[in-house]
């Protein structure tokens, strides 16, 4: 467990939208996320911007990572796995709840941000390869052959533009987070702000 001083709080120059202000929807958004993490700066925060809120907790979220054609708990996969890689502590918290509620065991949620050796399918180590090119710190990433040839083994290329999808976004808001300081980062996260 991390003690509060390990960990770099998020201190944003943007307005936090108080909670009696905000939509209905973000407002369970917020209380889940100070239950999970207790720390809510993001959703306070996108609470600034209707169409920028709909667009990520409701268009990206609802429709494409709880709806889509992949089943939920490959995209909680890569999602854990990209937020371990990028030192997100927000996420990491809020991801490990998400992995455990879709089936996946303490061990397999401990070996996803490591090195540690679980049991997992040839889907789930597609999927983690995946996520391992998709990463932010990998800037060489590439859907190579033998990467296609192991998630075309189990997803459809649809599917594979799915995950895809899923990874690019995830990566592209753990950017935004980082830069616009909107989520603590992990001691080890490669991303802290320059002195």
């Amino acid at each position: 467990m991390l003690r509060a001083e390990e960990i770099v709080m998020a201190d944003t120059l943007l307005n936090r939208v108080p909670e009696d202000k905000m939509a209905p929807p973000l407002r369970a958004s917020r209380e889940a996320a100070l239950r999970l993490s207790g720390d809510a700066t993001i959703i306070e925060v996108f609470a600034n911007s209707k169409a920028a809120s709909t667009l990520l907790f409701e268009d990206f979220y609802q429709k494409v990572f709880f709806g889509g054609e992949v089943d939920r708990r490959y995209k909680e996969l890569l999602r854990l796995r990209l937020s371990k890689l990028h030192g997100c502590f927000f996420c990491n918290r809020n991801n490990e709840a998400g992995a455990l509620e879709v089936g996946f065991t303490p061990a397999q949620v401990d070996a996803i941000g490591g090195d540690a050796v679980a049991e997992f399918t040839p889907a789930e180590n597609a999927v983690l390869a995946l996520a391992n090119e998709l990463a932010l710190t990998n800037m060489g990433g590439t859907l190579d052959a033998d990467l296609y040839a192991q998630l075309s083994a189990c997803f459809t290329d649809g599917q594979i533009i799915e995950l895809g999808t899923v990874g690019g976004v995830l990566g592209g808001m753990n950017k935004l987070s980082f830069v616009f300081n909107l989520v603590e980062r992990e001691p080890y996260c490669p991303f802290h702000r320059a002195a």
